[in-house]
């Protein structure tokens, strides 16, 4: 049975929010682009302790954000599941100097909370797209995106143009972003939904959150059977699930025995050969896609909310 929500009268009406959301990306993120030196005195400076933290595509985005930042030099950067931080852990300001909490609404109950823990404890940055939400009263300072936020449930030019943000404030470089998203919006569909009902993805490095949030989308959007691992994991049991119905989507290159491994199941291999963050938004062309070929309205998933809210 096919479970369609909204009141969409066509399958180019499903998820029309999404679809305007993810061609505005490259628009948008060129508005970030702008404000990044203004913002960037909000945000951690070179050499401190940063621990990143999120819920769900939050998360992933903050793990991205954890990884490049490290590896980029700017200092010991962490990621972790708010609610998976026991603040008592920061006493005495423990390892970390500074806590960046991104959420879109400002409202997640889970990041709200944190934040009023961590008070006192570290300093707590929040980024978020709701001017004046709960995040804003309770963080020591915050870095307001408003014209990324969203109607859609599913996050896609929110999330992004916080990591653009991050990205920029860890020196890495940037400036060709929207250009990469225009071509990537530009370009045919990786896929035909008929040809592949399981989707892997696989990233190292900072491409390892993309690659998580990638499945995640695909999820959230059209309810796909999709999975997410560190590029040298896949093998260690995973790829025992792919087969000729298999998309594997890569977002960083892999090693020539890797590719041997995947296209001996059969599989469908894709490499990104631009930006990662330019291939999510091929992702997210796709999970459109499979949505609308399922009869599903991304704009509203069934049983998801903008915000997860805990009274």
């Amino acid at each position: 049975m096919t479970l369609t929500t909204g009141s969409a009268s066509s399958a180019d009406e499903l998820g029309k929010h999404t679809e305007a959301e993810v061609k505005s990306q490259p628009e948008v993120w060129a508005k970030v682009l702008d404000l990044v030196d203004d913002a960037r005195s909000l945000l951690p400076a070179k050499g401190a302790r940063v621990l990143a933290l999120g819920c769900g595509t939050s998360y992933y985005i903050a793990d991205s954000y954890a990884r490049l930042r490290q590896s980029l030099g700017h200092g010991r950067t962490r990621a972790m599941i708010a609610t998976e931080l026991d603040p008592a852990e920061l006493d005495d300001h423990g390892p970390f100097d500074v806590a960046v909490l991104l959420t879109r609404s400002g409202t997640t109950s889970d990041l709200v909370r944190l934040a009023g823990d961590l008070s006192g404890k570290i300093e707590t940055i929040a980024v978020t797209g709701t001017p004046a939400s709960p995040i804003t009263e309770v963080a020591d300072s915050h870095v307001l995106l408003d014209f990324a936020d969203e109607r859609s449930v599913v996050q896609t030019r929110f999330a992004t143009s916080a990591l653009t943000l991050f990205r920029a404030s860890a020196g890495d470089t940037v400036a060709d972003l929207p250009d990469a998203a225009r071509e990537a919006l530009a370009d045919p569909l990786v896929a035909d939904p008929a040809d592949h009902d399981h989707l892997v993805f696989l990233g190292t490095g900072w491409t390892l959150g993309l690659a998580d949030e990638a499945a995640l989308k695909c999820r959230e959007s059209a309810q796909l059977w999709t999975e997410a691992y560190a590029t040298l994991e896949y093998r260690h049991g995973p790829i025992s699930c792919a087969g000729p119905r298999s998309l594997i989507w890569s977002f960083a290159p892999l090693p020539a025995d890797v590719i041997a491994s995947i296209e001996a199941t059969g599989a469908t291999l894709r490499i990104a050969t631009t930006d990662p963050q330019a291939e999510l938004v091929r992702v997210h062309r796709l999970a459109i896609a499979y949505a609308r070929a399922r009869g599903l309205d991304c704009d509203t998933p069934v049983h998801l909310s903008r915000a997860v809210i805990v009274k």
